[in-house]
C-alpha cells in the first residue's frame, strides 16, 4: 500500500492533538497518483506468488511424465499381447515359480508371461494326405462236411460254373458242362477204372457235352483194392467257392483228403461199410489266392471183400 497523503487535506503533519487529527484526517485509500516509471519496472521484476510457482512446477512434471510414457509406448514390441484386465504380458506370476512348475500337467517347456493355469492352445493335427491302405486279402479257408446224396441230382443247377460226370458210357466215359469254366480237373489216381450202373441215386443235366441232356442215370465208375482211388483238382479265384463231390464205396473203408496247394493243414473224412454199398455228398468250401488249387483224393483205405472192395465216383459240381 502507498503511504497516506496528508497534504491533500490542507493540514500539516505537526499541528493539533489527537482529537484534532481524528476529526481532520481523511479515510485511508489507495493512492491515485501515477507511479514513476522506475517504480513500475521494479514491481514487474517482483517474484510471482507462491501458488503460481507451484502450478508451473506441476505442469512441468506432468509434461515430463507424458513424454516418458510416449517414449515407452513407442519402444514396446508389437507382438507382446496384453493380458486380460489390461496388464502387460509378464505382469503375472512367473512360470518359474516352484508351485506352478510342480503342478504342470503338460510336458512342453514353460512359456514366460502365462498366468497360473493358462496353457497354450493345442492345434488340431492336419489331416493325413496318405491314401488309405487297401483291404488285405482274406486268408485261405477250407471246410469239409458230409451228408446224404439227394435221390436225384440236377448237375446243371448244382454246378453253374462247372461240373463233370463219370461212367455214362463205361469206365472211360466223361461228360462235362458245355461252356463250363474247365476249373475241375481229373488228375487220375491209382487202379483201373470200371463202369457200373448200380448207384442208388440218379443224375440229370441239360447242358452237357456229347450228351446234351440226360433225364436220370445211376451210372458211375469204381476202382478195386486197397490204395486205389481218384485224384481231382479245382482252381481257386481268391473268393469263396463251393464244391460238391458225389462218391461212394462197396464193402470198404474209404478216406477223403482235401488240402490247398498254398499250404495249410489237410482235412480228412472217413466213411465205411463192410457189408454193402454206401454213398455221400461231400461239400467242400474253400478260398485261396488266384492260381492256387484245391486238391482232393478219394482212396480205398481197407477192403472187406475178396472179390472187389472199392471206392466209386459219380460227379463233381462247382459253384
Amino acid at each position: 500500500m502507498a503511504e497516506d497523503d496528508f497534504s491533500r487535506a490542507g493540514t500539516g503533519r505537526s499541528g493539533g492533538g489527537a482529537g484534532h487529527r481524528a476529526a481532520t484526517t481523511p479515510p485511508r485509500h489507495r493512492s491515485t497518483v501515477p507511479l514513476p516509471a522506475r517504480a513500475r519496472a521494479a514491481l514487474r521484476r517482483w517474484p510471482a506468488p507462491l501458488g503460481q510457482r507451484r502450478l508451473a512446477a506441476a505442469g512441468l512434471a506432468l509434461l515430463a511424465s507424458l513424454t516418458a510414457l510416449l517414449a515407452y509406448v513407442g519402444t514396446r514390441p508389437e507382438s507382446d499381447p496384453a493380458l486380460p484386465g489390461g496388464l502387460p504380458a509378464g505382469a503375472g506370476r512367473s512360470t518359474g515359480f516352484p508351485a506352478i512348475e510342480a503342478n504342470r500337467s503338460d510336458t512342453g517347456p514353460a512359456t514366460p508371461g502365462l498366468q497360473p493355469r493358462q496353457r497354450q492352445p493345442t492345434l488340431a493335427p492336419s489331416p493325413s494326405a496318405t491314401p488309405p491302405t487297401p483291404n488285405a486279402p482274406a486268408p485261405p479257408l477250407l471246410t469239409v462236411t458230409q451228408g446224404d446224396i439227394p435221390a436225384e441230382v440236377d448237375l446243371t443247377a448244382a454246378g453253374p460254373r462247372d461240373w463233370v460226370h463219370w461212367g455214362l458210357r463205361g469206365g472211360e466215359s466223361i461228360v462235362r458242362k458245355r461252356d463250363g469254366s474247365g476249373e475241375i480237373v481229373d488228375e487220375g489216381g491209382s487202379g483201373a477204372r470200371g463202369g457200373w450202373d448200380g448207384n442208388q441215386e440218379i443224375f440229370s443235366w441239360r447242358d452237357g457235352t456229347r450228351e446234351r441232356t440226360v433225364d436220370g442215370t445211376p451210372n458211375g465208375v469204381y476202382t478195386c483194392g486197397t490204395g486205389s482211388g481218384f485224384a481231382l483238382a479245382v482252381a481257386a479265384s481268391g473268393e469263396l467257392r463251393t464244391v460238391r463231390l458225389y462218391a461212394g464205396l462197396w464193402m470198404a473203408r474209404a478216406r477223403l483228403e482235401a488240402r490247398l496247394s498254398v499250404g495249410g493243414p489237410t482235412t480228412t473224412v472217413r466213411m465205411e461199410d463192410p457189408h454193402t454199398s454206401r454213398s455221400a455228398e461231400f461239400t467242400l468250401r474253400f478260398r485261396a489266392p488266384e492260381g492256387a488249387r484245391l486238391l482232393i483224393t478219394w482212396t480205398t483205405e481197407a477192403v472187406f471183400s475178396r472179390d472187389c472192395g472199392n471206392v466209386g465216383l459219380q460227379a463233381v459240381a462247382l459253384r
